[in-house]
């Protein structure tokens, strides 16, 4: 079960002021599933208005309904092999999205698998949250000693100019658990529960 405060102290840094997100990159894909585009961007690079922006995008995961809209699954044993979508994203997360040949991999495997009707984009977020100490009260005490590094990623119709609209569905990599990453879990946001896009747990082997 996912810890609705857990989620609620990620979005509250979900701001411009506050933002910890170090990098943003994404694909456009055609309704084929073919890459029409990408980009690899600094977060703080961007402009405060497109910050702003792209962080009301990537908060629809963390604050959408716990554990209705956002589901807690945990990653079979022989999903998380060496040729592995785990694997992808454990070396996305490790290089801070840094490494095109490795974001291309992803957009292709997204690409290979989702259903869509019309054009869409694939984004990707990297961030690192410093988790407050606290003492016994919940009073936070001092420097952080703890760090959850995780990606989140939505998949959103587009229109016009790669304009993204809200998104469809996307997960939170790791999944955050006890103020740790849970690395063999993942949270998954369904935007739409009548009608989910199953094949994201499909293409997660989950």
């Amino acid at each position: 079960m996912i810890d609705r405060e857990d989620m609620l102290a990620l979005t509250r840094r979900m701001t411009v002021k506050r933002t910890s997100m170090t990098r943003i990159a994404g694909g456009y894909m055609d309704s084929d599933g073919c890459i029409d585009g990408t980009f690899n961007i600094a977060f703080l690079k961007l402009s405060p208005a497109d910050r702003e922006k792209n962080l009301q995008i990537a908060k629809k995961v963390p604050f959408a309904e716990t554990n209705q809209n956002l589901q807690e699954y945990k990653f079979l044993q022989e999903n998380m092999q060496s040729d592995s979508l785990w694997k992808l994203l454990m070396g996305m997360r490790a290089c801070g999205l840094k490494n095109d040949a490795l974001m291309e991999t992803f957009y292709e495997i997204v690409g290979a698998n989702y259903k869509s009707k019309g054009d869409y984009a694939v984004y990707v977020f990297h961030d690192r949250y410093d988790i407050p100490m606290k003492g016994t009260d919940h009073e936070r005490q001092g420097e952080s000693e703890k760090m959850y590094e995780y990606l989140i990623c939505v998949i959103c119709p587009v229109s016009g100019d790669y304009e993204p609209g809200d998104p469809e569905c996307g997960f939170l990599f790791p999944a955050f658990m006890d103020e740790s990453a849970a690395l063999n879990y993942i949270d998954i946001y369904q935007a739409d529960m009548n009608h989910p896009h199953i094949e994201l747990l499909e293409m997660l082997g989950i």
